[in-house]
């Protein structure tokens, strides 16, 4: 448990020191329990550059790590960063010469280098990867190819019932096929043996895995991440999924040109030209062994899960509370903007209430998908008063449109962004901008749910809480009775309907009578 005691700011710098690139992430964490990215900073530094034949790293390796290191403590002081976290990876934990990487890192950098074992890597990922997709109980196995190592997890949200670190990585099966400045293409004989050695140091792994169920694959790292774009650019496809199909028709192409031309292939990060096609082959492999037609692609990882584990050490954060993906990210995202916790969670009491009651008399027939994504859009529904007041709700649709909420869909952040944009002034129409792309189903019920919330909206127009319960008790063809349970005097609240009446009758082709009574 972390012993820090979120009176007042508080920024960590998280550092990866990989065998590839050093990666950084600087986090400003605050006294209402969410936290800001401030810096996030990557370098490629090679640092397991020819170190796999003697597992000793190179002193041109050493120096530009060290070097980078340096900067970015120096970068994590600038932005006030009090406790600088660095671990490091594969190359590290293979070396020789550890000690002496860890004590240029405390003499030169100033900072304590903690070198962890591949299975607490593994874990990392896991953390990393989970906390940024919406599981649930469902169990998914996580591929992460390294510079010099590969982790393979099966998990759901928060647990995890197999980890394992392989000795395969992109470098380091580089370093062990494909001669030292070697430029030419790399023919198919050369290419299938770095698959028959990928195939040979998975085979327990494979086994391992093979008897256990699981609903979905992700696939991190750099690696992944830049094959996946380049068989989007080549060959299309949904998304954020790579195929198999699609990556046997890259590997190919790949290994045809030379290494000037690779670099010069849409989508691919030259950096990782002379070790691309490496990795190609571990997760071609992977995906051959374990039948993997098409993966998810993630862009998170062991920098991630740095975070994550170490928040979840903070009583009050949301981490700590083992709250799902998606709350997690609507609290985060909530609290940053500094929004009225106490009327966030009035409004969306209020919401859901009358989506249950109105589901009750058969008002309608959404089911539980759309009574979450209600609940989610009325707690954020006012994140834009952080930009201003007037005319927040169109502030509030970018800030929940553009967030990168994490465990959602493109469609459900849609929904939600068009949710919070209506939640005042005039009802969605389907010519609208942000409804016009939308399927006619969506657009449908967004008009049904933002009558939902702008009734909730109006009920705590005070935001004093005066209203105690709601919800609509009976129904005919032209007509809605609505009961407004308050225990004081809520006559604003109750007036302020008067301005949703359009809306409502908008959704559900009826007019809106209003009933109040006292609290039984």
């Amino acid at each position: 448990m972390n012993n820090w005691n979120p009176r007042s700011d508080h920024v960590v710098s998280f550092i990866d020191l990989g065998t590839n690139s050093v990666r950084m992430m600087v986090v400003r964490l605050n006294p209402n329990y969410s936290y800001t990215l401030i810096s996030h900073e990557k370098e490629v530094v090679r640092l397991g550059e020819s170190e796999f034949g003697d597992n000793t790293i190179r002193r041109e390796a050493m120096d530009r790590t060290v070097l980078v290191c340096q900067k970015f403590v120096q970068l994590s002081k600038a932005y006030g960063a009090d406790e600088i976290i660095m671990i490091a990876t594969s190359a590290a934990r293979e070396a020789t010469n550890q000690n002496v990487l860890v004590e240029r890192m405390r003499e030169e950098a100033g900072v304590e280098l903690g070198v962890i074992s591949g299975i607490e890597e593994a874990r990392l990922i896991h953390l990393g990867v989970s906390s940024g997709v919406d599981l649930g109980t469902r169990d998914a196995l996580f591929i992460d190819i390294g510079g010099g190592s590969t982790e393979v997890i099966i998990g759901d949200q928060e647990r995890y019932s197999m980890l394992d670190s392989l000795m395969l990585g992109a470098i380091r099966t580089t370093t062990m096929f494909i001669p030292e400045g070697h430029k030419g293409p790399v023919d198919e004989n050369l290419y299938n043996k770095m698959k028959r050695h990928a195939r040979g140091v998975m085979v327990h792994t494979v086994r391992s895995a093979s008897m256990v169920k699981y609903d979905q694959v992700w696939g991190s790292s750099g690696t992944v991440v830049n094959l996946a774009e380049m068989a989007a650019r080549a060959y299309g496809g949904r998304p954020g999924v790579l195929r198999f199909s699609h990556l046997k028709k890259l590997a190919s192409m790949l290994r045809s040109l030379d290494l000037a031309s690779r670099r010069l292939v849409p989508g691919i990060n030259p950096e990782r030209a002379d070790i691309i096609i490496a990795g190609a082959a571990i997760l071609e492999t992977f995906m051959e062994e374990l039948h993997i037609e098409e993966l998810n692609v993630s862009d998170r990882g062991v920098l991630n899960g740095m975070l994550v584990d170490y928040l979840s050490g903070i009583d009050g954060y949301p981490h700590a509370q083992r709250m799902s993906v998606r709350e997690t990210s609507v609290l985060q995202l909530g609290r940053s903007c500094n929004l009225d916790e106490q009327h966030a969670e009035t409004v969306m009491r209020l919401a859901l209430e009358l989506f249950d009651s109105a589901k009750e008399i058969g008002l309608h027939n959404l089911g539980a998908k759309e009574r979450e994504l209600l609940g989610y859009a009325a707690y954020l529904h006012d994140v834009g008063d952080f930009i201003s007041f007037d005319n927040h709700h169109a502030h509030s649709y970018y800030i929940v449109r553009n967030a990168d909420l994490l465990g959602f869909e493109g469609r459900e952040i849609a929904i939600m962004a068009n949710l919070v944009l209506y939640h005042r002034k005039r009802p969605p129409r389907r010519k609208d901008p942000g409804m016009a792309d939308l399927d006619g189903r969506t657009q449908q019920n967004i008009i049904t749910l933002s009558a939902f919330l702008r009734l909730a909206e109006t009920l705590d127009r005070s935001h004093a809480g005066l209203v105690s319960g709601v919800g609509f008790t009976k129904k005919d063809k032209s007509e809605v009775v609505l009961e407004v349970v308050a225990e004081v005097d809520a006559s604003l609240e109750v007036w302020g309907l008067d301005d949703d009446q359009k809306a409502f009758y908008k959704a559900f082709d009826r007019s809106l009578r209003v009933r109040v009574r006292g609290a039984a």
